[in-house]
């Protein structure tokens, strides 16, 4: 059996370009056919780690944090709409969406990863977010959507309250940021090569039969 090429994806519930990130490297995979050659690993990174309980409105946040106008956004979010679209995901921005604290949130698909639901848990946190207009920091969503990939919900959300598994996350968090990860998706090859941010499939492609190829000639 040849060994699995390893990708840890960095980043966020509420990144919008990890969503993006992540469709087309599932693309690529798809379209070289090679999902048993690959093992995916979500990493924890918050795009806004002191973000307060009550979270804060997006556009507010991004004119805050990134100083752009109101036009300058809202180009951007028509951006990622029609990108998302063209990959079959629903970004439903709204006036009153807010941006919010996902550290529960990466705690959860820490829980996940043990049943092989990691990546299913994070692509249904995220469109809660940003399909659904759910608010990921609150218990009652987290506690749908782990019932939703079957997940024993109970248990997990016991996980929020222990101090092991929150400090898991923490650790982790700082491993990448030592590692010089400071943008979000960035997607770590075999934990030698990396790329950043929401990279084209054919690049995604071009990328994977390298290294498929190269794993399989060692």
């Amino acid at each position: 059996m040849t060994k699995k090429l390893k990708i840890d994806i960095v980043s966020d519930v509420v990144c919008p370009w990890c969503t993006i990130g992540y469709k087309r490297l599932e693309k690529a995979i798809k379209e070289l056919g090679v999902e048993d050659q690959v093992e995916i690993e979500w990493q924890p990174f918050e795009l806004n780690p002191n973000m307060p309980v009550e979270g804060q409105n997006v556009n507010e946040h991004i004119t805050e944090k990134y100083g752009s106008t109101t036009e300058q956004q809202n180009e951007s979010k028509r951006n990622m709409t029609e990108i998302g679209a063209e990959l079959g995901f629903t970004f439903d921005y709204f006036d009153d969406m807010r941006m919010v604290n996902t550290f529960d949130a990466h705690v959860l698909l820490e829980y996940a990863k043990d049943f092989g639901k990691q990546t299913e848990l994070k692509m249904t946190l995220t469109k809660a977010f940003f399909s659904d207009r759910k608010d990921v920091s609150k218990h009652d969503i987290l506690r749908a959507a782990l019932l939703e990939v079957g997940l024993n919900a109970d248990e997990a959300l016991a996980k929020l309250d222990n101090e092991d598994a929150r400090k898991e996350v923490r650790t982790k968090q700082d491993y990448w940021k030592n590692m010089g990860v400071n943008s979000v998706p960035t997607v770590v090859f075999n934990r030698k090569s990396a790329v950043t941010g929401a990279q084209p499939v054919d690049t995604f492609k071009q990328v994977l039969t390298e290294l498929i190829k190269e794993q399989q000639s060692v």
